[in-house]
């Protein structure tokens, strides 16, 4: 059951969800953006950003203040249904991975559709850690993503793995409520539609088809839930029990495990979509699980 303070924000998400769900575009882009800054600026004094110069995108990489670093590099890639999500929102969750688990990471504001449809924003994700793994140990390098991003962060992995990148893989993915089925064939997309304070089916699907393009919402890299997971590196998966992509994150979890691959599964009873994101005590426990994978990985390094 939710935390009274999680209870809280349900309330106030569904006051919200109506007129939410009807932006635009360039609404919810700047919806979103006004998110990151104030994220942005609860971390003054703790985190600096540097701008980091890509051919296509924005990017920066967030540094802790404080110098007694982890040991780790994180790639962040956020969400937005691939259609929302400037540097400046990329910027406020970026910001507190880097701050939380006292680790660089770089915060890639990849191209959107539709102006930049399916394969720009796979292109950009590419790009920003092929960067860190020319800088940094890649046995230290996480990737982290939330929503599209967390979907994009699995993309990435069979980009690596399929096209025969001379890329390594990370060391770990970790990913929050992931998007990896664009053809939401979930049972969970009509199963929790009722219960969902801040999702709409409609909605997605209407950037699904944007992003997806002529490649389709059931290609593997657009949908990474078909893919071949085999191969792949420890990964971490966290869900809302009360989102309609609740199932994106449980089926691609089952998948990873059934392919040989280690994935843990975190589905926390009636939260909501990427609640990780947010001020709520179980997001602290979640970051708490996501410092214990990650220590525990960069202990295995001889």
């Amino acid at each position: 059951m939710p935390s009274a303070f999680s209870s809280v924000f349900i309330t106030q998400m569904r006051l919200a969800k109506g007129i939410l769900k009807n932006l635009d575009i360039e609404s919810s882009r700047k919806y979103q953006d006004i998110l990151g800054d104030l994220s942005s600026k609860a971390l003054a004094g703790k985190v600096r950003f540097e701008n980091v110069g890509f051919e296509n995108f924005e990017a920066a990489m967030a540094l802790p203040e404080d110098t007694k670093r982890s040991g780790a590099v994180f790639l962040y890639l956020h969400g937005g249904a691939y259609t929302a999500g400037s540097l400046s929102y990329a910027k406020g969750f970026g910001g507190v991975v880097a701050e939380r688990f006292s680790a660089p990471c770089l915060c890639a504001a990849y191209r959107l559709a539709p102006e930049h449809p399916f394969p720009a924003a796979l292109d950009d994700a590419v790009s920003a850690y092929a960067y860190l793994c020319e800088r940094h140990d890649p046995r230290r390098l996480f990737l982290i993503g939330e929503s599209a991003g967390g979907g994009l962060c699995f993309s990435l992995i069979l980009r690596i793995i399929e096209k025969g990148l001379s890329l390594p893989l990370p060391a770990g993915v970790i990913t929050i409520s992931p998007w990896t089925d664009l053809t939401l064939s979930g049972a969970s997309v009509n199963g929790n539609a009722q219960c969902d304070p801040s999702l709409s089916e409609k909605a997605l699907m209407h950037s699904a088809g944007l992003y997806a393009g002529d490649a389709g919402t059931d290609n593997p890299l657009v949908s990474p839930l078909f893919a071949d997971l085999s191969s792949f590196p420890p990964c971490m998966v966290f869900a809302g029990g009360s989102e309609i992509l609740r199932d994106d994150g449980t089926r691609i979890a089952e998948k990873l495990t059934a392919s040989g691959s280690k994935c843990e599964l975190y589905v926390e009873e009636g939260l909501w979509h990427a609640y990780v994101l947010f001020p709520v005590p179980e997001a602290k426990n979640a970051l708490d699980r996501i410092e214990t994978f990650v220590r525990d990985l960069l202990d295995g390094i001889e």
